[in-house]
């Protein structure tokens, strides 16, 4: 399954700090992370990093590596997180809940890979030319950037809900068939997606905006969508959000 923990790589590119490092091991280890990566590390940071309880063993199985290139071999998607600020922004900018749509709405399997960029530097562009899709943590504006440490724990604990939710999911359509019902929450996510398209292609007009919303939820509850529907669907409009955008 794409979201297990067993299936993500998490990689932190010249990392400065040793307690960041041993704070993320510790963040893995929480939701059942294990596969580490550090690449061109401070090397005070990489011979110093601890851990507290709990993420030993991911520091144990820590790999290093020269280059990202290097780190990303074996890997299939790969995700990175920016704020999006002084960077030039290629391919999807996700939020954290819109993930699962977008990798949904890709072929293939494969493992996964999660970038983290330098504390003092974040990701550089060379680094986000390696990204499939972006992925934006909604800190404010007034402090957009976050603790390496606390990132690693929010994007893990994240991808590992999406896991439990996905596995519910199979169990559920196991049970009822392939075309199993999408969820409120699915559809809700949906809904949510639709109307930033429609507000940004200036479809939703300020005198009929309530009344179109409404009509809008309600067209996607009556159609009775099926999880491949709604990922499908919730694909295209991250693809078109995206471009609109990016333009």
């Amino acid at each position: 399954m794409r979201f297990a923990p067993s299936n993500w790589r998490v990689v932190l590119v010249r990392p400065r700090n040793p307690l960041n490092i041993g704070a993320a091991a510790r963040a893995m280890a929480n939701f059942g992370f294990n596969d580490l990566a550090l690449v061109e590390p401070y090397a005070a940071a990489r011979q110093e990093a601890r851990s507290a309880i709990g993420g030993e063993r991911v520091m144990r199985r820590a790999k290093g590596f020269r280059s990202l290139a290097d780190a990303l071999a074996g890997i299939r998607w790969v995700l990175g997180t920016t704020s999006g600020q002084r960077r030039t922004i290629h391919g999807p900018f996700l939020s954290l809940d819109s993930i699962s749509e977008w990798m949904g709405a890709i072929p293939g399997g494969g493992k996964s890979a999660l970038l983290f960029g330098s504390e003092k530097t974040g990701l550089s562009n060379e680094h986000l030319s390696y990204c499939h899709a972006l992925v934006r943590i909604p800190t404010t504006p007034e402090a957009p950037s976050m603790n390496l440490g606390q990132a690693v724990a929010v994007c893990c604990f994240e991808l590992a809900r999406l896991a439990q939710s996905l596995r519910a999911s199979e169990v559920a359509v196991h049970v009822s068939g392939s075309q199993a019902p999408a969820s409120a929450q699915c559809l809700e996510h949906l809904f949510e997606r639709a109307v930033r398209v429609l507000d940004d292609v200036g479809f939703l007009k300020p005198k009929s905006r309530q009344a179109t919303i409404v009509k809008l939820r309600r067209l996607l509850v009556e159609r009775s969508l099926c999880n491949y529907d709604a990922r499908i669907l919730g694909g295209l409009l991250a693809q078109i959000e995206w471009k609109l955008r990016r333009h």
